[in-house]
């Protein structure tokens, strides 16, 4: 049997119960650069890693706000995100107008699975090619979502997504324990240590950081702030690589004083048109 007569269509299953076009559109997810979200007591942190900008254009961003209380980090199809971006913030004005409320985190992120699980039954549609970390924070305390163009819907404590996420995923299962009493501060080092080892070898690290928290809402890091975190973060000796002799419940930062960082504004995003 060939999988090219199975493949033409999303509702075709193969004779293995497989749906190749829902595979195909997961190996999109582990092409993209990869991607981090973790999660303390009073804080979420996304952390993406972008390809540097050609002279002529921009960079398609990687962390995007949704609302004050929620932001997202996306690997993949960059138009399939800007797509369900634009369905989150609708989503969030629609339920402040009528609840004069902040959308709970766990629900939009049920909804926007749901949504994507459309794409993965109907024969018109092609699945969601984009793998997102949804961060916020609400009422519940911080949550951390992955949401899959299989449309399962996770709650995780750490996450890592893209392309060469392995290793990242490894040192956040390394240190997961530390993670909840973690402060803004180290939880955004944290993710830069992880991010690091999905970084290529070979070139300079752009990073994108997203912090959201109690009494803090989403904001996205100037590129000046997020490289003051990596040049502080990069140097400290406390974060040990996964397999080292330093046990993670060790863990401290001494004498961590970033600059800006520290003097961090955080605004609510403007209003989506």
């Amino acid at each position: 049997m060939f999988r090219n007569q199975y493949d033409s269509d999303v509702t075709v299953w193969s004779p293995q119960g497989r749906l190749f076009q829902v595979e195909y559109a997961m190996e999109a997810v582990n092409l993209g650069t990869a991607g981090v979200g973790l999660k303390s007591a009073d804080f979420a942190v996304v952390v993406g890693l972008y390809k540097p900008s050609a002279e002529v254009g921009l960079t398609h961003p990687k962390v995007m706000s949704i609302d004050r209380h929620v932001g997202m980090c996306v690997a993949g199809i960059t138009a399939d995100a800007r797509i369900l971006g634009q369905y989150l913030r609708t989503e969030c004005l629609s339920y402040r107008h009528s609840y004069n409320s902040s959308y709970p985190v766990s629900r939009l992120a049920t909804n926007l699975g749901n949504k994507m699980q459309i794409s993965t039954q109907r024969y018109d549609r092609r699945p969601i090619g984009v793998g997102l970390l949804l961060a916020g924070y609400d009422e519940k305390g911080s949550h951390i979502y992955q949401i899959m163009p299989s449309a399962n819907v996770f709650n995780c404590k750490a996450m890592a997504i893209g392309n060469r996420s392995q290793g990242a995923r490894t040192y956040l299962g390394s240190y997961e324990a530390v993670f909840p009493e973690c402060t803004m501060n180290e939880l955004i080092c944290h993710g830069i240590q992880a991010i690091s080892f999905a970084a290529p070898l070979d070139e300079e690290m752009s990073i994108c950081i997203g912090i959201v928290g109690k009494d803090f809402p989403f904001k996205i890091l100037t590129t000046e702030e997020s490289l003051s975190y990596q040049k502080t973060c990069s140097g400290l000796d406390d974060f040990e690589h996964p397999g080292s002799s330093a046990p993670p419940d060790t863990f401290s930062i001494h004498d961590f004083d970033p600059d800006p960082p520290t003097t961090l504004n955080p605004q609510a995003p403007e209003s989506v048109p």
